[in-house]
């Protein structure tokens, strides 16, 4: 059985910009061609009309939460990469902070396991293609992709480093100690000589403890009038000077992660100009939203970093502007109402994301920011170079296709979400852009049912 996707614009960034057929045979595409050519076993094809949609390379998400192992009631592999494909991701990276932390191979192990056979499950739902054709149920199946991001050091203490190799072989793509960032320059540094020599990218979560301890959200005028103690800007741009520093002496190639202040992006601009092997991300929220977001004491606009100031948000769209930041992730961290119905100093920090990432996004392409080709360049091209993925849409190469309706309009409503968690400041966003189809290994793990 093959599909045939019929009528929508191709869009791959550098590549292709035309409307055209895509034929997909089993797990890769066969062939892009123009609408008017017939193919010879039409009889086999399973037509899939998206006049008016775009199909792009399949989003890539670098930075993502599935809390599974450890944390089954926030997130599952299964619930976070099911959210994922409603997302539009084809596939994600998510971070070793379980429970066993991601430090060994079996951990890995066990991820990678998990995804594969969520991949080859039965899909579950609804199967809206209308055809009188066998087999069209075969169309349908499993979840995204899962890279996993393994720790630095073990038990993310900051203290050994893990066995990379080991690792790596398991299906280890990149190394973090994301949520509990390597305070020790020294350990770092063997970090980043360690993973050189493996080629894995080394992705920063830059803050200094000391500096950020016991802090809530931005340090400023806000956090003063709520008696909130403040994070401030330096608590992430010192470690992102330092890193940078780091990454220029070991030649190691260096990530910097959700990136959200002004002197970050400067610092990051800077190495850039001077040939460090750095590159950057931030997420939705920090161009999205500023502090100001946390004055009804909101735990869903609690994230860390935190929200800043109007100042910082438009450092980092200028950095999204000018290629200083590299991408756009999620940072997708779900938590129930254990975590975040409490008092705000006692909410746990971060947002779901993964299913709203692409319609914020979206309104960077619609205030003039960045062009359509650019944001695909910077959710699915991009991403995908750092893990050293070819996600071309070209005869031979996996189907990992995203379709995107850029002219539909929807609501947030954390109801209708995959994930298991609701934990979202962007509830009743009014935004245009929505996945309309996500295609996984020439199988569709998501449709829009309209």
């Amino acid at each position: 059985m093959k599909i045939r996707l019929k009528g929508a614009r191709v869009l791959d960034p550098k590549n292709i910009d035309d409307f055209k057929d895509i034929i997909i045979s089993d797990d890769k595409i066969e062939a892009i061609i123009d609408p008017n050519i017939s193919t010879p076993d039409n009889d086999n094809i399973i037509e899939i009309d998206i006049t008016g949609m775009v199909a792009v390379p399949g989003l890539i998400d670098l930075h993502v939460h599935l809390r599974e192992p450890g944390y089954e009631y926030k997130e599952t592999i299964e619930t976070g990469l099911k959210a994922a494909a409603k997302g539009g991701f084809t596939a994600v990276c998510p971070m070793p902070n379980t429970s066993p932390v991601n430090d060994n191979s079996s951990i890995t192990a066990f991820m990678v396991s998990r995804a594969k056979e969520l991949q080859n499950s039965k899909f579950s739902y609804k199967q809206s293609i209308s055809s009188d054709k066998l087999g069209v149920e075969s169309l349908y199946s499993g979840v995204c992709k899962l890279f996993p991001v393994g720790a630095i050091t073990k038990g993310l203490q900051g203290e050994s480093l893990c066995e990379y190799s080991d690792m790596k072989k398991a299906g280890m793509v990149a190394i973090s100690d994301d949520g509990r960032p390597v305070q020790n320059a020294r350990v770092m540094r063997r970090a980043m000589e360690y993973a050189k020599g493996l080629g894995l990218p080394i992705i920063s979560h830059c803050e200094d403890i000391d500096l950020a301890r016991d802090g809530a959200m931005n340090e400023g005028v806000v956090a003063t009038k709520l008696g909130i103690k403040g994070i401030p800007n330096a608590s992430e741009s010192t470690i992102v000077m330092r890193d940078i520093a780091l990454a220029e002496l070991t030649g190691a190639s260096l990530h910097i992660a959700h990136v959200s202040c002004e002197e970050s992006v400067d610092a990051i601009r800077n190495g850039k100009k001077r040939g460090v092997k750095v590159t950057a991300e931030t997420a939705p929220h920090y161009f999205t939203l500023t502090d100001e977001a946390v004055s009804r004491y909101d735990t869903n606009a609690k994230m860390n970093p935190p929200l800043r100031t109007e100042s910082d948000r438009q450092a980092v769209i200028a950095g999204l502007i000018d290629s200083t930041i590299d991408i756009i992730a999620t940072d997708h961290a779900p938590h129930s109402l254990l975590e975040k119905d409490v008092e705000f100093d006692r909410a746990a920090f971060g947002i779901v994301g993964l299913e709203t990432s692409l319609g914020l996004s979206m309104k960077l392409v619609q205030d003039g920011q960045l062009s359509f080709e650019n944001l695909i360049e910077k959710m699915s091209k991009r991403p995908a170079s750092i893990l050293g993925i070819n996600n071309d849409l070209k005869a031979g190469n996996p189907a990992d296709i995203t379709i995107i309706d850029i002219d539909a309009f929807w609501s947030v409503n954390p109801k209708t979400f995959l994930s298991k968690s609701r934990n979202t400041p962007f509830t009743g966003f009014s935004l245009k852009g929505e996945v309309y189809m996500t295609i996984v290994n020439g199988k569709i793990a998501y449709q829009r049912d309209s």
